[in-house]
């Protein structure tokens, strides 16, 4: 390619993109080799095209044209190419001009003109709009502001094109042109078209994976056993409802179909003549690349690998695998795998197990996503276990297990469950996330609307596992935790409390607040269920435990009765197999049957409230209250106007005209809690109004409501209850369903990023780009460097965050001028590294009064810890007495930016009790961000202490919050420490760390991950 150096190709401007369609097609920059795929591009456009592009008529292209579209200098003259296949389908160029309309010959002019033209083939498919998107990116990375384009009237695809991105933009009529201008600057409406063009592309890609109307099995062997056969068995036993093909090289010539399973046979695919939607693949990874090449050459819509001898097998199947990702892309195809255990899809019109499940689990509503095959089938037979062959209670509605998921993830799996009408409750076990940062952003997005429920492997090694080609995240586990948690997913350690946790919030409604009654005829068993509930931080109410012999008609009564008070948000019922003589049915299977119905019919009249059962050697109670429930009798119908309200407890305010229940041994009165509870920045909304929701309002809905954009349906399935064999493990449950409940409640006013006058943005960009300019070329994108104190200063006063002045000492006579110049009590300190923040060490020396004892100070000090060379002292004044913290912010290249908040010292540095919130952190999140750490309460007054001024702690991590965010080449600050006092605080030291931004993040223009 001969370009300038200095304007050499720009690799990072190559993307791989999901088009409207499900198809991924490749965007990159045009080079000078390109010039016979413009020319083959050019062939295959229609003249109505040509005539939109060029406003006349332009049957080819002269060697000019090729020539002027094909040589760039990739900052005033830009052209991109969508391609698949390695042929253009698209091209999008700019050229900058200056205010007249005419070839810019300064380089401060930041207009330029942009167009397109996309293949008729691929119109409809959003290459113009992915194009668009992308282009502008370039641009704004070129210092271009605003584009301007010209637009017949006739074209209104394209006009729809720029109208639809949510620029702002002005637009003319003149001489029979459309002339659009707008600004390039993202907009938040600009940010949400971009992101549900993603999410919609996105999922219409994984349900072509699992909706396929025709699947080819290559590599089905030719006699029973091995992988391939092994998945076409699978396949065949589910049912599937579209066309089946085995595809094997070594099938004898002439073979038509393969027996016993009586499916056509083909050698290759070229042989089959209608479509394939998906290729299941299971050949040797040798082989793996032809068989791309066919399934790329026959317009195959996406693969599953299940070959091995990828990145799991070191180096060389790195590459290997990052070859076939390359090769699978470049036919517009995604890919499941490689060292896949396969899909599964249950619905009814599909029954589709292309997997290596022995069996095809039954249908319901929990969506499955693992890394591990072997956790796959371990959570695929614990569902089995717990529900009966219908699926119900345990019922998954699609299955994805994707090995070393090069490509497909959890990621493009949220997207599809987001809005899918059949999934209720997402269960996800991550061994590695490749990019946090979109995680959180589309798990926040989804727990809003149905639970996420994760387990992640891995988690304190640092590395991902062999396989998993992403990059390391350097934030530990604990803030990947604390990120989960600020998105609203629910965080658990193990599979059996996936499938725990799934089972109860797939078949009942979220709690309306902790308090939880527990009833059963077992003591000792209602004991363990109440020091759980406590263990969890609920409040539970004192057990009522019945007679060992009761009978179902008195827990029934027993949970009616509970379920309609006012202080009761749940029940716990707890049972053990009846003894005594007078028991109401015999010993054995029938027990369990009768206390069963008992309990649904309880339950029946309170489908507002959840209820979970845990028993002890009553098997049959378990799978009954699992079975389907029989048909309801009209006189247990709820009438609309007296319905309870059901899942969406979460948009319900919790009444505080609730009595509590008396004060008892096993009940206590509450004591006052140690922090008060956080202020409300914007008024909740009012309690709603009119007949209340049906059943399980919180389900994933196939329809939007209009104004809120939560999606809704209503629940199909017969009561079940989930139970428990285990206390501990039922209560746990539910304490994640009522915390989630508790975030539901709060992501609906999720509080506001604040203005402050104060702040100079602009100001601070140009210094941060002066800072950046001295820095000199030598210093690579992404390193980050320490900024001068003095800058480091004046950059936080630009924010409104201001630091107390440090003055030098290296000798005692310096230090006393200093004091002096700001005047006595002063604290003398060393800023060694090996000293710095370790006043445990005595290098502070706090309220020095006058010259004298600041003299011996010093003496003492270096003395004791060393030379002044080494221990570099500094004085200070002092300040008012109140809680030293630690704030800090800091941007991880996969987590993000991340505000972060302690006590400084030991809480922090030794216990880890550290608080993290995304930025940038809302009003809210910074005062829940505050009260969240354990230590939390030395700020509200514990033990009679004077509380400290935590409204102005929380307006200085919302600075810090937007600095942050406003720049993204600060990477790192840190205030330590940050003396908050009971009027005001003061921040005593403070580092900033610059960076020259990556050209690419998670806010750039939409693009699939490559690892």
């Amino acid at each position: 390619m001969q370009t300038p150096p200095e304007h050499a190709y720009p690799t990072h401007w190559e993307a791989d993109v999901v088009l409207r369609d499900g198809g991924t097609a490749r965007i990159r920059p045009i080079t000078t080799d390109d010039a016979e795929r413009l020319v083959s591009f050019y062939e295959q456009v229609s003249d109505e095209s040509k005539y939109y592009r060029f406003f006349a008529p332009y049957p080819r292209l002269s060697d000019r044209d090729v020539h002027r579209f094909t040589h760039h200098d990739y900052v005033d003259r830009v052209g991109l190419a969508a391609t698949i296949g390695g042929e253009f389908i698209g091209t999008v160029r700019y050229d900058r001009i200056n205010e007249q309309g005419l070839p810019a010959k300064n380089p401060e002019d930041d207009q330029a003109e942009v167009a397109f033209l996309v293949q008729d083939a691929h119109q409809g498919r959003g290459v113009a709009s992915a194009l668009l998107e992308h282009i502008a990116a370039v641009a704004r990375e070129r210092g271009i502001r605003r584009f301007a384009a010209e637009v017949l009237p006739a074209n209104s695809k394209m006009i729809k094109v720029f109208t639809d991105a949510g620029y702002t933009h002005k637009r003319t009529f003149e001489d029979g042109v459309v002339r659009l201008e707008f600004d390039l600057e993202p907009t938040e409406q600009s940010m949400a078209v971009m992101r549900g063009r993603e999410q919609r592309a996105e999922a219409r890609s994984v349900q072509r994976l699992l909706a396929p109307g025709s699947v080819a099995v290559i590599g089905a062997g030719r006699a029973p056993g091995g992988v391939g056969r092994t998945a076409l068995r699978s396949l065949l036993d589910s049912g599937f409802t579209g066309r089946v093909h085995a595809v094997n090289h070594a099938f004898p010539e002439g073979l038509q179909r393969l027996d016993p399973e009586d499916v056509p046979a083909v050698r290759t695919l070229r042989e089959i003549t209608d479509p394939v939607d998906l290729a299941v693949i299971a050949v040797p990874a040798d082989s793996v690349p032809d068989v791309i090449r066919d399934c790329g050459e026959h317009g195959v819509q996406g693969v599953l690998v299940l070959s091995s001898g990828y990145a799991e097998a070191g180096p060389d199947g790195r590459e290997r695998q990052r070859a076939l990702l390359r090769q699978a892309r470049s036919y517009g195809m995604r890919l499941i795998g490689p060292n896949a255990f396969g899909l599964i899809n249950t619905a009814p019109d599909v029954r589709l197990n292309a997997s290596l499940a022995p069996q095809m689990p039954g249908a319901g509503h929990i969506g499955l996503f693992t890394q591990s095959g072997a956790i796959g089938i371990a959570l695929l037979s614990g569902l089995h276990a717990r529900g009966p062959g219908d699926g119900g209670i345990a019922g998954i509605s699609a299955f994805v297990s994707a090995g070393n998921r090069a490509d497909v993830s959890g990621n493009d799996l949220l997207q599809y469950w987001y809005e899918d009408p059949d999934t209720d409750v997402v269960i996800l076990y991550l061994e590695s996330i490749g990019n946090p940062r979109k995680f959180a952003r589309l798990a926040r997005r989804t727990a809003a609307v149905k639970p996420v429920v994760v387990a992640k492997g891995a988690r304190h090694n640092g590395t991902a596992p062999p396989g998993h080609a992403v990059p390391t995240v350097r934030v530990p586990d604990s803030t990947v935790a604390a990120l989960m948690r600020q998105a609203g997913v629910i965080r658990v350690d193990t599979v059996t409390e996936l499938i725990d946790a799934g089972l109860l919030l797939a078949s009942q409604p979220l709690p309306a607040g902790p308090r939880i009654a527990i009833l059963g005829n077992s003591e000792s068993l209602a004991l363990l269920a109440y020091d759980a509930c406590l263990t969890e931080g609920l409040r539970p109410q004192r057990p009522r435990v019945l007679a060992s012999a009761a009978t179902p008609d008195d827990f029934r009564a027993a949970l009616a009765e509970a379920l309609s008070a006012d202080g009761c948000d749940a029940v716990v019922v707890t049972a053990i197999p009846w003894v005594g003589e007078g028991a109401a049915v015999s010993p054995g299977g029938s027990e369990g049957a009768a206390l069963a119905d008992a309990l649904r019919t309880a339950a029946a009249a309170h489908p507002e409230k959840p209820v979970t059962v845990v028993h002890l050697a009553m098997d049959d109670l378990a799978q009954t209250l699992a079975a389907p429930a029989p048909a309801p009798a009209p006189a247990l119908a709820l009438p609309a106007e007296s319905a309870a309200p059901a899942r969406d407890q979460a948009a319900r305010p919790e009444s505080p005209a609730r009595p509590e229940p008396a004060a008892h041994p096993m009940n206590p009165a509450p004591e006052p809690p140690l922090i008060p509870p956080a202020p409300s920045h914007s008024p909740r909304p009012p309690a709603p109004t009119g007949p209340p929701p049906t059943l399980a309002a919180l389900q994933a809905p196939p329809a939007r409501d209009a104004e809120a954009g939560t999606p809704r349906r209503p629940r199909r399935e017969p009561l079940r209850i989930p139970a428990y064999p285990a206390a501990e493990r039922a209560v746990r449950s539910l304490a994640e369903a009522v915390r989630y409940a508790a975030w539901r409640r709060e992501a609906a006013d999720p509080g506001r990023v604040p203005e402050y006058d104060d702040i100079q943005e602009a100001a601070a960009g140009a210094g941060i780009e002066r800072l950046l300019d001295g820095l000199g070329p030598d210093v690579p994108t992404g390193r980050s460097v320490p900024v001068p104190p003095q800058d480091a200063e004046a950059l936080l006063a630009r924010y409104g965050i201001h630091t107390l002045p440090v003055l030098p000492a290296p000798d005692p006579d310096t230090a006393v001028r200093a004091a002096a110049r700001l005047g006595y009590p002063v604290a003398l300190k060393t800023t060694a590294p090996h000293l710095r923040h370790r006043p445990d060490l005595g290098g502070v020396r706090l309220d020095i009064a006058g010259e004298a004892e600041l003299r011996r100070t010093y003496a003492e000090l270096t003395d004791y810890l060393g030379s002044p060379e080494e221990l570099r002292p500094v004085v200070q004044s002092m300040v008012p007495r109140g809680v030293d913290t630690v704030v800090r912010a800091a941007i991880d290249p996969a987590a993000g930016a991340v505000l972060s908040f302690g006590l400084a010292g030991a809480p922090s540095q030794l216990l880890g009790d550290i608080a993290h919130r995304l930025i940038p952190a809302t009003d809210r999140e910074v005062a829940e961000q505050i009260r969240s750490i354990r230590a939390a309460p030395l700020l509200f007054g514990w033990r009679g202490s004077q509380p400290v001024d935590t409204a102005a702690l929380a307006e200085l991590l919302l600075r810090v919050s937007r600095l942050v965010d406003d720049h993204p080449e600060v990477v790192g600050v840190d205030l330590e420490p940050v003396v908050v006092a009971a009027q005001g605080l003061s921040v005593l030291g403070a580092t900033v760390r610059l960076a020259r931004p990556p050209a690419t993040t998670d806010l750039g223009p939409r693009r699939l991950p490559v690892y």
